[in-house]
């Protein structure tokens, strides 16, 4: 008896449909099928067939999508007994993907699974990018592209299947393509569509070194007109729905016969209270943020000017709020809650210093 097969195997009919007709030799040898077994059913006239190296589709026709999906995980998934302090056990159905650990779907393939609308379906997609940890010892073979990465990001599970996460999986996407209006639509959809702020977009497109092909950048830069654009309806939505008075709308703030102060997005003259969107990127400089020192001055500097700004019209009397797009996406009424008590609270201020105010 081969040492690797347990004295008591488990079944094959416990496993889900998915399960029973795509898994790995570890996984058959856990329910008492040897690897000469296995290899024999898998010759040309056999009825299972050799799917990827460590791969079988338990049945002689073409794999269908999700099969795909499971078997490129069980090809790049390390198993649990590879891991360090790690105990082999058997699959089963309390953890039905332990062999897909350090291993997610990303790329167009995730975004088809994130729902995407303008990326092609999984069936006519020829390979699919599957994110593992860089000292992963494979090669891509297949269907399987192999996409390295320091640090796995947190997978998100959908339909049973670790993904990567949408900022994520467009980086993978986009380092592959060339077209910039294909760039352009995934981008697109990613901010209309609601699955992520634009400036994550822009954080991981930089950490993943993509903002020095010209097409990337065009792509990018109507990214984040479209966000702002995005986010000042929000802006507007949220006074309107949360009946604050109106304000005036995108203007710049100067001292009679001085300097201009700085635009923001909505002035209260009356209440002395100012709402400034921040669209930046976020603030970066985290170990393996991937930003460059120049990139994390650059973004240092910017940052600055915003509590320049802030810190001048303040010591005018002028309360500033500062929204992220994401705030008013997730918490809108969070926010309206903090404009509201700070025009309430203008009434126990020292009057503002008065101010003239332009169309911006």
């Amino acid at each position: 008896m081969n040492p690797d097969t347990p004295l008591h195997p488990r079944p094959l009919r416990h496993l889900t449909t998915a399960q029973r007709r795509v898994m790995s030799t570890a996984q058959l040898r856990a329910h008492g099928v040897s690897g000469a077994e296995a290899s024999a059913r898998c010759r040309p006239d056999g009825p299972w067939q050799q799917f990827l190296p460590g791969v079988v589709l338990l049945h002689p026709g073409p794999a269908t999508s999700e099969e795909r999906l499971h078997g490129v995980l069980l090809f790049a998934g390390r198993p649990l007994a590879e891991r360090a302090g790690a105990v082999p056990a058997q699959p089963g159905p309390d953890a039905p993907h332990a062999a897909y650990a350090d291993a997610m779907i990303t790329g167009l393939a995730a975004l088809a699974l994130h729902r995407f609308s303008c990326v092609p379906p999984l069936p006519s997609l020829d390979r699919v990018d599957v994110l593992v940890p860089r000292t992963r010892r494979l090669r891509s073979t297949g269907c399987a592209r192999l996409v390295r990465t320091h640090a796995l990001p947190a997978a998100q599970q959908i339909s049973g299947l670790p993904v990567a996460p949408v900022e994520r999986a467009l980086a993978d996407a986009v380092a592959l393509l060339r077209d910039a209006g294909e760039v352009r639509r995934l981008l697109t959809e990613a901010v209309r569509g609601g699955h992520c702020e634009p400036a994550s977009v822009v954080r991981e497109l930089t950490a993943a070194r993509l903002l020095t092909r010209p097409h990337v950048v065009d792509a990018v830069d109507s990214l984040l007109a479209e966000g702002r654009a995005i986010a000042e309806d929000r802006l507007h939505a949220l006074v309107r729905e949360h009946g604050l008075p109106d304000p005036l709308w995108n203007v710049d703030l100067r001292l009679p016969g001085g300097p201009r102060l700085g635009g923001v997005d909505a002035y209260w003259p009356a209440h002395a209270v100012a709402v400034e969107l921040d669209t930046r990127a976020p603030r970066q400089g985290e170990e393996g943020s991937g930003w460059s020192r120049t990139e994390r001055s650059g973004e240092f500097g910017e940052w600055s000017e915003y509590v320049r700004k802030r810190e001048r019209l303040e010591r005018l009397g002028v309360t500033v709020v500062h929204i992220t797009p994401k705030k008013l996406r997730d918490t809108a009424e969070q926010q309206a809650t903090v404009v509201r008590t700070a025009l309430m609270a203008a009434a126990d201020r020292e009057p503002a210093a008065y101010l003239v105010v332009l169309p911006r």
